[in-house]
């Protein structure tokens, strides 16, 4: 156990800050998740508005420093281009 004052306070800090992290990953798995089965399910509009979630929460997590930038391009990039593909079929 930490015996320093700050050094207390980088674990319950970084506690929180792990806490956060998880739950921006769970929330963007979540989306992506619920993207690809209205994908599977060849339903647009939904395909459609999914996206525009997911796409929303990566932003907000790459925003916030949990995931980097070009993470979060390659995720919209890779979504976004599933989501294309079903719409021109």
């Amino acid at each position: 156990m930490a015996n320093l004052k700050n050094a207390k306070k980088r674990i319950l800090v970084n506690k929180k800050k792990e806490v956060r992290n998880n739950n921006y990953e769970a929330s963007i798995k979540t989306a992506i998740k619920k993207t690809e089965r209205a994908i599977a399910r060849k339903d647009k509009d939904l395909a459609n508005e999914n996206l525009a979630v997911a796409i929303k929460r990566i932003d907000k997590a790459a925003g916030a420093k949990v995931i980097a930038k070009n993470t979060a391009a390659r995720k919209k990039s890779r979504l976004t281009k599933k989501v294309n593909s079903m719409v021109t079929e």
